[in-house]
């Protein structure tokens, strides 16, 4: 599904991805529900990474592509 995935695409986290990353051993384990509850819309994409502006008043951040799935 990441492919899929361009500037302006809405997303969710996906759980289980995040859950495993090296990312989130540089982080509180404790991941928000908005991550997976809410949709965010990519803002860039860089690489193997987007930005990801979520519809909750926090900070963007960015996420991996395979750490992304759209969102209907």
């Amino acid at each position: 599904m990441a492919s899929k995935i361009k500037r302006g695409s809405l997303v969710r986290a996906v759980r289980e991805a995040l859950a495993n990353s090296v990312e989130i051993t540089a982080s509180d384990a404790r991941l928000p529900a908005y991550l997976f509850e809410s949709k965010g819309e990519v803002v860039e994409i860089d690489g193997d990474y987007a930005f990801v502006k979520f519809y909750v008043p926090t900070p963007a951040m960015w996420l991996r592509l395979d750490q992304l799935e759209a969102a209907d």
